[in-house]
């Protein structure tokens, strides 16, 4: 018993954390991940965005196969695009596109316009004018059809 007494008077210790090591352990991890969550997030939601940009473009790639071949838009209805393009669903220029592997089409004469809704809720549209090229965009109101993307005036994307 004397010699343990003695031993703790000379400052010998017993192995182990105090507890305000722990915390400053605790600390530091929770600042990393204060620094990688924010991150985190918004490259997810860049990639849900560039997701719903390519779904455009390929939808676009689509509608252009069928004016070469018509030398009009309005035969890229939803059924035609989807036979061009089978690897994406699309649907009638009225209905809203649900997610970015929907396309909601619309074809006329001399235009073609198309919106998807990406995963991070941002509408994005394309529209092809024959006379005055393509423009591409985003939307800012809440619905996402091909109508939109049709009426809608000024590129933003």
């Amino acid at each position: 018993m004397l010699q343990r007494l003695r031993r703790r008077l000379q400052g010998e210790r017993e192995g182990g954390f105090t507890l305000i090591e722990l915390m400053v352990v605790v600390l530091i991890i929770a600042i990393l991940i204060a620094i990688a969550i924010p991150t985190f997030l918004g490259a997810r939601q860049r990639a849900q965005n560039r997701a719903a940009q390519s779904s455009l473009r390929n939808a676009l790639t689509a509608a252009k196969t069928i004016y070469t071949d018509n030398q009009s838009y309005t035969g890229a209805t939803a059924a035609a695009m989807e036979t061009v393009e089978p690897s994406l669903s699309y649907v009638a220029n009225t209905v809203d596109s649900a997610n970015q592997n929907e396309v909601s089409v619309k074809g006329a004469a001399g235009v073609f316009s198309a919106a998807t809704l990406s995963a991070s809720g941002t509408c994005y549209w394309v529209k092809d004018d024959v006379t005055a090229g393509t423009t591409y965009g985003t939307g800012t109101s809440t619905t996402c059809a091909g109508d939109n993307a049709a009426a809608a005036a000024a590129p933003n994307w």
